[in-house]
């Protein structure tokens, strides 16, 4: 089979692939007109939204990504389990496609950089092909060595179709269409945003060799996550708003955590990090 089949394969498998992910903005539009526009719905899209994007930002980035804090095998395995229900792939893919990016950060080799192929490809184009499908073991080795975060990252998209039929056992096709569809595609551009806006606008207090940068929009909408210019300069940190004034959810909630000792040694910005600004 020749290099032209193998990409237009690649391409009708990247197509089919993404039908879900479409699917779900046609029925949050085809919803909304049909049923009109609610605030206690959207009250209900926005809890889950801020529910699994936790699991995202405290879950997938700083803990699996970037360990900037310990925990209990428990409490891993729910952070797990709480950013596999974001719908955006598994946790050991997730956290070793990441490390990856820090590595490599707007170079050729970043796969979802917008400084080397646009927008629209840093924002989805890249996680909606299947040329990046499979995980890189070798640079998740620290937590592939646990069976749990193994299975959640093999069958994530099993264990996604039973939380959206549990909402609708619970709530109807009401709870389902806010809680998932809605909060989900919500969640899925929210989180993007990192890929793609974080390195396009915005401030940039210190000199990374990428583009990324600070944007408090960004870190309201992320819980924390819009002060990328922070992150990229000093990654290892549990608080990525460096400063007071700027608001980071996902620490103040992993600040509380360890008070009652679920997480402990969150890994503070060094004040000569801090202050290279």
């Amino acid at each position: 089979m020749s290099e032209t089949d193998l990409g237009r394969r690649s391409d009708i498998r990247s197509w089919l692939s993404s039908i879900p992910f479409w699917g779900c903005h046609v029925v949050a539009a085809v919803g909304l007109v049909y049923w009109g526009w609610s605030w206690v719905g959207f009250g209900v899209a926005l809890i889950f939204y801020y529910l699994r994007m936790f699991g995202i930002t405290a879950g997938y980035h700083r803990y699996f990504a970037h360990r900037s804090y310990k925990t209990s095998r428990f409490f891993q395995f729910l952070l797990a389990l709480l950013g596999t229900l974001a719908v955006q792939k598994g946790v050991l893919w997730w956290a070793a496609h990441h490390r990856a990016h820090h590595r490599y950060s707007d170079t050729e080799k970043d796969i979802h950089s917008p400084v080397q192929r646009g927008f629209w490809w840093s924002h989805l184009g890249w996680i909606l092909t299947t040329r990046y499908e499979a995980t890189d073991w070798s640079r998740i080795k620290d937590f592939s060595k646990y069976a749990e975060l193994r299975f959640l990252n093999r069958f994530e998209f099993p264990v996604v179709i039973a939380f959206a039929v549990s909402l609708f056992l619970v709530g109807g096709l009401p709870l389902i269409f806010w809680g998932f569809v809605v909060s989900t595609v919500l969640l899925w551009h929210g989180t993007f945003c990192i890929n793609s806006l974080a390195h396009l606008m915005g401030r940039r207090p210190y000199p990374t060799k990428d583009g990324s940068r600070n944007s408090m929009f960004l870190a309201l909408i992320t819980m924390g996550e819009g002060w990328h210019n922070n992150h990229h300069h000093y990654q290892y940190s549990a608080r990525q708003g460096f400063l007071w004034w700027q608001i980071d959810m996902s620490y103040y909630i992993l600040k509380l955590l360890s008070f009652v000792g679920v997480v402990w040694d969150l890994k503070p910005a060094p004040a000569r990090e801090v202050k290279g600004a």
